[in-house]
């Protein structure tokens, strides 16, 4: 199966690619290397979930915002690629928390990505990794992600 069937088969679908919001691209392609800008889990703008961890966001509900920040990530590639198979590995995952000081639980959220990247792409899917808390993150949502990717050769390369 295709990483864009299976999320299908777990009834999941990518978004559409979320627009910047400031001066900046989603994805930047480097040779075999595809950069994804950190993304939160919002919905063509709309907020799906704000607040902290520690706060008034479970764990549960931070996993879950990080396996939307995966999915909104995904949709970019697959703008940059045309197609998630070409993904080669997925190589490093930055997850940022938006905790309270307190809050020492950051990778248990940040697994909601990367178990969806492991999940659709199996072992290309496992990747390193950093999970780090900050004060605050853009219009307080509660995790954001970005993201490095191999991809095969661009035709003609």
């Amino acid at each position: 199966m295709t990483p864009e069937e299976k999320l299908k088969a777990r009834g999941m679908e990518l978004p559409k690619s979320p627009t910047p919001v400031a001066n900046y691209v989603r994805t930047v392609r480097t040779g075999n290397l595809v950069y994804i800008a950190g993304s939160g889990p919002d919905r063509e703008g709309a907020p799906q979930v704000r607040g902290k961890l520690g706060r008034n966001v479970s764990i549960e509900e931070g996993y879950l915002a990080a396996q939307s920040a995966a999915l909104n990530m995904l949709a970019s590639l697959k703008v940059e690629i045309g197609e998630l198979s070409k993904v080669r590995r997925i190589v490093k995952v930055l997850g940022m928390v938006n905790g309270e000081p307190e809050f020492a639980d950051q990778p248990k959220v940040i697994n909601g990505c990367s178990d969806l990247l492991v999940d659709i792409f199996g072992d290309k899917g496992r990747h390193a990794r950093s999970a780090v808390g900050m004060g605050s993150l853009p219009g307080g949502i509660p995790v954001e992600i970005e993201m490095i990717v191999e991809v095969e050769a661009e035709s003609g390369s």
